[in-house]
C-alpha cells in the first residue's frame, strides 16, 4: 500500500510537471525581439500586460517559471528585449535581470555635467564616455552647450551612444519649444537669450509660483544696465567642488572670480545657459511680472521678498537672513 502510494505520488508530480513544461513554453515559434517596458507607477501590473501582450500563456506561468529557474528577484522598471518565442523560464530570467533599458529621470535646474554623471551611474559609463559627453557630444553647436537637454524621465538603451542621448535629450527640448522662438522673436527677444535667462530663473527660483516675479525683476535690472549680482552663475563659474556644484558661494568669490559668467563683475546676461530650465522658467521670461522691484531674496521658508531699492533690500536681509 505504501509503494502504491508512493507511485502514484510519483505520477502526478511527473504529470504536473509535464503539465508546467508545456505551459511555460513559447507562445510562437518565431517572433520579433520587441521593447516591453516596465515603468515605476505599474509593476503590479507586468504579470497581466505580459499575458495581454502574448509572452506567456496566463498569469500563473511566471510564478511556476520561477520556481523552475529559482528566480525570485523583483522585476525592475525599465525596458526588456524579449520575444514571444522565448518560453516563460528564458523570459523570467531576461526580466530579473539588470533592464536593458534604463528610465533615467532628470530634474530641472541641472548642468550638463550633472545630467551626464547621472548617465554614467545608470550606463555604466567609462571615465572616458562621461568626459566625451562633457565636451564633445554636448559642444558640437556654441548655442547646444548648455540649455537644449530637457529635464524629463527618459527611457534609455544601456549600450546607447552618449551622442545619440545628447540628440534624444535635444529632440525633446525642440518637441517642447516649437513656437516659442517667434513667440520671443515678437517682443525682440533672441530665443538663446530667453534661455540663458530661463536657466537663471530657473536656478534662482523657489518654485514656479515666483518665476514671474524674478523675470520682471531681472528684466528690470538688464534694463537698467545694472548687473544682474546672481550667486547661481558664480557657481556655474566655480564648478564642482567637495559640496557639488550648487553648493553656496563666498562673498569673496563675487569679487575675484573672473570669468564671463560672473554676474556681479560683469553686465549683462552670461555668455550661455548655467542649467537646463524647465517649461515654467521658460514661460516666465515670456510673460514676466511687472514689478518695480530690482532685488530678491527668499527667507528661510523659501518665502520671496523684493525691495525698489538697496537699502529696502538690505532691511530685508536683516529681517529674513539674520
Amino acid at each position: 500500500m505504501k509503494h502504491l502510494k508512493l507511485i502514484i505520488t510519483a505520477i502526478v508530480l511527473t504529470i504536473l510537471l509535464g503539465l508546467a513544461f508545456l505551459a511555460t513554453g513559447a507562445p510562437e515559434k518565431q517572433a520579433d525581439i520587441k521593447v516591453f517596458t516596465v515603468s515605476k507607477v505599474n509593476q503590479n501590473q507586468t504579470t497581466q500586460r505580459l499575458v495581454e501582450g502574448g509572452y506567456i500563456k496566463s498569469s500563473w506561468v511566471l510564478p511556476v517559471a520561477r520556481l523552475m529557474t529559482l528566480r525570485f528577484g523583483l522585476i525592475e522598471p525599465g525596458g526588456y528585449k524579449i520575444s514571444k518565442s522565448m518560453n516563460a523560464r528564458e523570459l523570467i530570467v531576461i526580466l530579473t535581470s539588470e533592464p536593458q533599458l534604463k528610465w533615467i529621470t532628470f530634474p530641472e535646474g541641472l548642468r550638463k555635467e550633472e545630467i551626464g554623471e547621472r548617465l554614467a551611474k545608470q550606463l555604466h559609463w567609462t571615465d572616458e564616455e562621461l568626459e566625451k559627453w562633457n565636451s564633445t557630444y554636448t559642444a558640437m553647436q556654441y548655442d547646444y552647450r548648455e540649455g537644449v537637454y530637457f529635464p524629463d524621465t527618459y527611457l534609455i538603451p544601456l549600450d546607447e551612444n552618449g551622442l545619440d542621448t545628447a540628440q534624444k535629450m535635444i529632440n525633446r527640448f525642440n518637441e517642447k519649444f516649437q513656437g516659442y522662438p517667434e513667440k520671443f522673436a515678437a517682443k525682440d527677444i533672441k530665443w538663446t537669450t530667453a534661455l540663458t535667462l530661463a536657466s537663471i530663473i530657473q536656478r534662482e527660483a523657489a518654485g514656479a509660483h515666483d518665476m514671474p516675479l524674478i523675470a520682471g525683476i531681472l528684466w528690470n535690472r538688464l534694463d537698467q544696465n545694472k548687473q544682474l549680482e546672481i550667486d547661481a552663475t558664480v557657481q556655474y563659474a566655480r564648478g564642482k567642488t567637495e559640496a557639488g556644484w550648487w553648493s553656496p558661494i563666498k562673498g569673496s568669490e563675487t569679487r575675484s572670480l573672473e570669468s564671463p559668467f560672473n554676474t556681479y563683475l560683469n553686465k549683462g546676461l552670461p555668455p550661455h545657459p548655467i542649467s537646463n530650465p524647465g517649461m515654467d522658467a521658460i514661460d516666465a521670461v515670456l510673460k514676466p511680472e511687472e514689478t518695480d522691484c530690482l532685488y530678491y531674496l527668499h527667507d528661510s521658508e523659501g518665502v520671496i521678498h523684493c525691495s525698489t531699492s538697496f537699502a529696502e533690500h538690505e532691511l530685508n536681509i536683516d529681517r529674513y537672513l539674520r
